[in-house]
């Protein structure tokens, strides 16, 4: 048999099922990046069962994204007045001066009388030489400065002594950072550290976060806080740069972690990949927006989808949801703003009928410019894969 025969006989069949792909006009005889428009028609009885819900302003009141979460300002987090008490393990460092000479401490022109370091005992007591034993537990600074010169009065060592107490550590008065942090550890509230964004630069900013579809990058972490042992927030850091931010009370714990949040986007856009959530109230529409939007060539704009799995591991039973968007439609624009995505959701986007000819009538042309070659010149050549 010659080349040309064994070739016509390859090629019948093929043509075959070419004419009959486009007589379904893109089935899924066809090759493609998701499934098919016509399998979302209506309710699944599979193994995994599904509802298709058209997305319309009569269904969205259901699907809207959550409200912005009420937390408590910087100002309301900090303790009363921004009062800050010691507590036992702190170090405080101790200065007395008289004004005058005579006086067996020196005066304000010289350092005065430095104690050093006073470590806050268990039973929440200083001892300082020529004042003795001095209880400052639940006290702050001023009022300590106070209780110091009060002693020294009573004491008979100074008529008009000047205390100076300032503090040089403290185990109390911390807060642990840890996670994707440049420098884990403790941050003291005492160096001006006002609020959970703050606290995080303080240890050097966050590291994590990069290498997504999305863009990523550093602010693209989850920040947890935990106080007293229960989480108060969960959030992007982008979220807390953006005006979310909260103030930290001492002994907080503020976990920097990759953002586990994310949501999957395929089909007919111009960027498609795993995406993270930037805030927890996304919008579809702003999901779309992260992957540069829909391919203008490719795209069917009247097949925009979600699939959205249930909550099997509390509710075996829950059934999957696919929401289907028309986005020829000018409401629609309006409808994708309100839709609120969730972590782990798939966003397809289907391809145009039209593309899905071209891809047809490409796979058609390569065929019969095989057969010109092979007929023209008389070689042996190996058939592409369909």
């Amino acid at each position: 048999m010659t080349i040309w025969r064994r070739l016509r006989a390859v090629a019948r069949p093929i043509a075959i099922v070419v004419g009959a792909s486009v007589a379904v006009a893109g089935c899924s005889i066809l090759p493609g990046n998701g499934p098919w428009m016509g399998g979302a028609q209506g309710t699944s009885t599979e193994a995994l069962p599904f509802d298709v819900i058209d997305l319309t302003p009569t269904t969205i009141a259901a699907y809207r994204q959550p409200e912005s979460v009420d937390r408590p300002s910087i100002t309301s987090s900090l303790s009363a007045g921004g009062r800050v008490s010691v507590a036992p393990g702190d170090a405080l460092k101790v200065r007395v001066f008289e004004p005058y000479e005579g006086s067996i401490f020196p005066t304000i022109q010289k350092p005065g009388a430095d104690f050093g370091v006073q470590r806050v005992t268990d039973d929440g007591t200083i001892n300082i030489p020529f004042v003795g034993t001095v209880r400052v537990v639940g006290l702050d600074l001023l009022q300590i400065e106070r209780r110091i010169a009060q002693q020294v009065k009573d004491g008979g060592k100074a008529t008009d002594p000047q205390v100076i107490v300032e503090f040089v550590a403290d185990r109390t008065h911390t807060v642990m950072v840890s996670g994707d942090v440049k420098n884990p550890g403790r941050v003291s509230v005492l160096e001006g550290v006002r609020s959970v964004v703050e606290a995080i630069n303080r240890a050097g900013g966050p590291v994590g976060g990069g290498g997504t579809s999305g863009g990523g990058g550093p602010t693209q972490v989850e920040v947890v806080v935990r106080r007293h042992g229960q989480v108060i927030l969960t959030a992007q850091f982008s979220e807390l740069l953006a005006g979310g931010d909260i103030g930290i009370q001492k002994g907080d714990e503020i976990v920097v972690r990759p953002n586990s949040q994310v949501f999957t986007v395929l089909g007919a856009v111009v960027k498609s990949g795993n995406v993270p959530m930037t805030k927890h109230n996304l919008s579809l529409l702003e999901a779309l927006g992260q992957v540069g939007g829909l391919n203008d060539i490719q795209a069917n704009k009247t097949g925009v989808y979600v699939f959205r799995l249930g909550d099997l591991k509390n509710n075996p039973s829950a059934r999957a949801r696919v929401f289907r968007l028309d986005l020829l439609q000018p409401v629609s624009i309006f409808v994708a703003q309100q839709f609120g995505m969730q972590a782990r959701d798939v966003v397809y986007v289907s391809n145009a009928p039209l593309y899905e000819y071209d891809k047809v009538l490409t796979s058609i042309y390569r065929t019969f410019s095989i057969v010109s070659v092979v007929r023209s010149t008389g070689t042996a050549v190996s058939l592409p894969a369909f």
